[in-house]
């Protein structure tokens, strides 16, 4: 059954395209440097929440070590995407499939209507022709949106990024322990309430999903480097996008995915915890998926 906040290819299989970069140029390495040294250490992962999802396994609650490491402060964007195909050529997997997954609240009426609902979660559509160049499809672009995350890519094309940048994907703890920004069991990056004083935090669903957003900007992505950054220097580790991480979810399955998405609401799908995790095949892409890379 697809994810309620993703939904994914399931069986299909593609060979993603190679990289073609014979060196790491200078605009690969400059994206390392921008990287933020932590200390690494013990620290407590996962979660009891009680409107947690038993199935995704949150819990339970353990110390977890983790050796020092370091991460990016914000999630890959387009301009750091697009420099990477520039320099490689590289062909994600939503453009050699041909289609991606786009919530119906952001395609025109028309494309809406000829693009297919998917099955258990009819506010995804299958989109001809939407990429990371095209997020909404077909006469969609991604120019005016340079500085926020790269959607569209898939655990694989995330891969390739790494192997030119000289960068990995954090593995799930490393994501949790800088996620968390030094706070212990805390609900979110900067504590417990969702909204302190009123103050918005992050980028989720506002208002009735999936038909009344009543939110300050979206639906939609807002810049990697929105809103408060948590105790550690990074910028939406909850909300926004889904961030893939190194880990398999279940064997030779799905990967994990941490932090939610714009499209979270308590309503159905409340992933914007920092314990919260979902899951998808590594060659899925949608709208509401990106990646932070990490050393």
């Amino acid at each position: 059954m697809p994810s309620c906040c993703t939904p994914g290819r399931g069986a299909l299989t593609i060979t993603p395209a190679a990289s073609t970069a014979s060196s790491r140029p200078q605009a690969a390495l400059r994206i390392a440097k921008q990287l933020i040294d932590l200390p690494g250490g013990r620290f407590l992962m996962g979660g009891d929440d009680p409107d947690g999802i038993p199935a995704d396994g949150e819990g339970p609650v353990r110390e977890v070590e983790v050796a020092p490491f370091r991460i990016a402060p914000t999630t890959v964007t387009n301009a750091q995407f697009a420099t990477f195909v520039k320099a490689t050529g590289y062909v994600t997997e939503a453009e050699s499939f041909g289609f991606s997954f786009v919530f119906f609240g952001l395609l025109s009426d028309e494309l809406a209507s000829d693009s297919p609902p998917v099955e258990e979660v009819p506010w995804w559509r299958v989109v001809d022709g939407a990429t990371w160049r095209h997020p909404e499809g077909p006469g969609s672009s991604f120019t005016a949106r340079q500085n926020h995350p790269v959607v569209h890519v898939s655990w694989n094309d995330a891969q390739a990024f790494c192997e030119w940048s000289g960068t990995r994907l954090p593995t799930e703890a490393e994501w949790e322990y800088a996620a968390r920004g030094g706070l212990v069991r805390r609900r979110y990056p900067w504590g417990d309430e969702l909204a302190p004083g009123g103050r918005t935090m992050l980028n989720i669903w506002q208002g009735t999903f999936p038909t009344d957003h009543t939110g300050p900007a979206g639906p939609g992505t807002v810049p990697a480097k929105s809103h408060r950054a948590n105790g550690y220097g990074l910028y939406n580790t909850v909300g926004n996008v889904w961030e893939w991480c190194a880990d398999w979810f279940s064997p030779d399955t799905s990967r994990v995915m941490r932090g939610g998405s714009y499209l979270c609401h308590d309503s159905y799908c409340n992933r914007y915890r920092v314990a919260a995790r979902s899951r998808n095949t590594p060659d899925s892409s949608t709208g509401n998926i990106g990646f932070r890379v990490a050393a």
